[in-house]
């Protein structure tokens, strides 16, 4: 099994990165909280403050199967911006690795043009910037090897998704049922 890359920036909404990387691990999956900002020291929208793990430059995604991009503002943005990491995410997703986005981060992936004649959801208001894609309004959205979901309110949903990609569908009960969160 793979491992979780999750990219994180200034601004970056704290639930969707925090609770995505809390979940993999608990489902065993090792991940790696990544900053694209040049410090390990990263700053969330509401001004919380984690250490990621490792730097966009120091990073080695041999292995990587999953590549999660938080919402939140100015975090997306901050991730549209870096080149590297958009070329990163073209290659993931051409060679069949799982590509994942929260809130306001799919229109990175609809900026990449990842989303042409995929279904896909975010953040109300970002619509246009799924460029090509078949709107959803679906908490979660998997379309092939591309998942997309809403926001903050989705990130459980979310993150079980990514590990019943990842690893499988009871490994993501098992998680959901440890965390006391209902599916019904």
């Amino acid at each position: 099994m793979g491992k979780a890359f999750v990219f994180l920036a200034d601004g970056f909404e704290e639930i969707e990165g925090l609770t995505v990387v809390d979940l993999l691990r608990r489902a065993g999956i090792e991940t790696q909280m990544v900053s694209v900002m040049g410090s390990l020291k990263i700053t969330g929208s509401h001004g919380i403050q984690v250490n990621a793990d490792v730097l966009f430059e120091d990073m080695n995604d041999l292995d990587t199967e999953l590549y999660v991009l938080p919402g939140g503002m100015p975090g997306t943005k901050h991730l549209a911006a870096h080149k590297a990491l958009g070329k990163l995410l073209q290659n993931a997703a051409s060679s069949g690795k799982i590509v994942a986005a929260i809130c306001a981060a799919p229109s990175v992936l609809g900026g990449l043009g990842l989303l042409k004649d995929r279904r896909a959801t975010s953040y109300p208001g970002f619509e246009e910037q799924l460029v090509g894609a078949e709107l959803s309004e679906d908490q979660v959205v998997v379309s092939g090897n591309i998942i997309t979901s809403r926001g903050m309110g989705t990130a459980i949903p979310f993150g079980l998704e990514l590990i019943a990609q990842l690893k499988d569908r009871a490994a993501a009960d098992k998680v959901a049922d440890s965390i006391i969160f209902s599916r019904k």
